[in-house]
């Protein structure tokens, strides 16, 4: 298996992953456990995201992109993403939750995870795979 079927691969298992995390967050009475495993997921799962275009670039002869945000911008001009503004919020908040804890920025991220980043992945996904 090549290097970027592997990463795609592991993308879409951490990407299925982070939708378990989603259904059990939108429960009712969802506990803070519940909502830190699934923004935990999302850091893992957004990592693996930009990794894996970098790897997509890197094979279509774009080697000089090292950064999320510089990846990012590339797969937008490539047309690997639509909506670079989601994806440039999710850099963002993925920062957030490393450096910064306050509940209601968690609950906000968590709401953005389940509404917002789990189909911009799951579009990532349908592109790298076609």
């Amino acid at each position: 298996m090549s290097k970027l079927k592997n990463k795609i691969l592991n993308f879409k298992n951490a990407t299925n992953r982070l939708k378990e995390a989603a259904e059990e967050f939108k429960q009712e009475n969802a506990s803070d456990v519940i909502r830190d495993g699934l923004i935990q997921r999302f850091e893992f799962t957004y990592e693996l995201a930009w990794k894996t275009i970098k790897e997509y670039l890197e094979d279509i002869g774009i080697m000089d992109r090292n950064s999320p945000k510089a990846v990012i911008k590339e797969a937008y001009v490539q047309k690997l993403i639509i909506n670079e503004n989601n994806w440039l919020l999710m850099i963002s908040d993925r920062n957030m939750t490393s450096h910064v804890y306050k509940e209601e920025m968690a609950e906000e991220i968590a709401s953005r995870i389940v509404d917002c980043y789990i189909i911009e992945f799951d579009l990532l996904l349908k592109k790298l795979q076609s």
